[in-house]
């Protein structure tokens, strides 16, 4: 057997967040080193809460380092947290499992990040499925760290349309001036899952019926935090199929077992920071109008089907 690919989760933990930490600490193709946490979907002390809840659930000892309070310029989101979340949000702010009993690491995110991969010896992923704040704050405190990073997949941008604007993509959204540092930056072999694909690979009731059938922890939980995710998407933003919802986060660990997952090409991409309508948007240049080199390898479309597969077959085990 060949060795398990290395990787580190940067999360926002979050429901979808929560169910790429199951896949990536169970698969038994990966080794997940640890988790960096960072403000997103949930402050990030909740989101560092989540997190350990997750491990402890699974009985899983893996590290997690807290990282960014804030995004790298801004005091808060374009649109303040409770004002974006008046609506309503599909992230509680504990989730609904056990309260951790494992705590976090002293060091800080950016600095294991930092320490971490210009140490290393072996390949590990980066696997960023969050606002690119750790990664922007890393990349501007050792500059090197991208000659060291051999693969990055970001969960990501839009380009047909957002989910947060019109335009925008909530982990891009939430700290713009992050991602334009981080796909600027010159780091090598990067894929951006965008909601163009995730918004393919959607999982049902039925899917979560299948999930909870498993009698499993992560079954069961997973089950969970997709149901509740259907609920909301079906109030606020109906997927074409019905009772379905997209889980974006885990998607990029499927990718990283098998990518034939996904669907793309090579573009050059950037990010508007200052657009009144459209700041967050991924500006990704499908017709080299730019005449710029592509920097990422963009997923358009998923394979639903191969990924719901995939969360069963790993599920089923823990």
């Amino acid at each position: 057997m060949s060795a398990r690919k290395k990787l580190i989760l940067d999360v926002d933990t979050g429901t979808d967040d929560a169910v790429a930490l199951m896949l990536a600490a169970l698969h038994p193709e990966l080794e997940l080193v640890a988790a960096t946490t960072v403000n997103g979907n949930n402050p990030v002390a909740a989101c560092t809460d989540n997190t350990l809840r997750v491990f402890d659930l699974l009985g899983v000892n893996i590290p997690v380092h807290e990282g960014a309070a804030t995004p790298l310029v801004r005091d808060d989101f374009p649109v303040p947290r409770e004002v974006l979340h008046a609506r309503g949000s599909m992230h509680p702010r504990e989730l609904p499992i056990p309260a951790p009993r494992s705590s976090k690491q002293a060091q800080r995110a950016v600095e294991f990040l930092v320490e971490t991969y210009m140490a290393a010896t072996d390949p590990i992923a980066l696997v960023p499925v969050g606002p690119l704040t750790n990664i922007a704050m890393a990349i501007k405190a050792e500059p090197r760290i991208v000659d060291r990073i051999p693969q990055t997949i970001i969960m990501g941008g839009a380009h047909e349309s957002g989910n947060t604007t019109a335009s925008a993509e909530f982990n891009v959204w939430g700290d713009p001036e992050a991602a334009r540092v981080v796909f600027g930056a010159g780091l090598q072999n990067v894929t951006l899952v965008s909601l163009d694909a995730t918004h393919q690979a959607l999982v049902s009731l039925d899917d979560c019926r299948r999930l909870r059938g498993l009698g499993t922890p992560a079954g069961d939980a997973s089950a969970a935090f997709i149901e509740g995710r259907i609920q909301a998407y079906d109030a606020l933003q109906p997927m074409e199929r019905p009772s379905s919802a997209p889980v974006h986060d885990a998607l990029c660990i499927a990718y990283l077992v098998d990518a034939t997952v996904i669907s793309g090409r090579e573009v050059h991409l950037d990010v508007e920071t200052r657009g009144e309508l459209t700041v967050g948007r991924t500006v990704m240049d499908t017709q080299g109008r730019f005449g710029r080199e592509p920097n990422a390898f963009v997923a358009f479309a998923a394979d639903a089907p191969k990924f719901v597969a995939m969360l069963l077959e790993t599920f089923a085990g823990r």
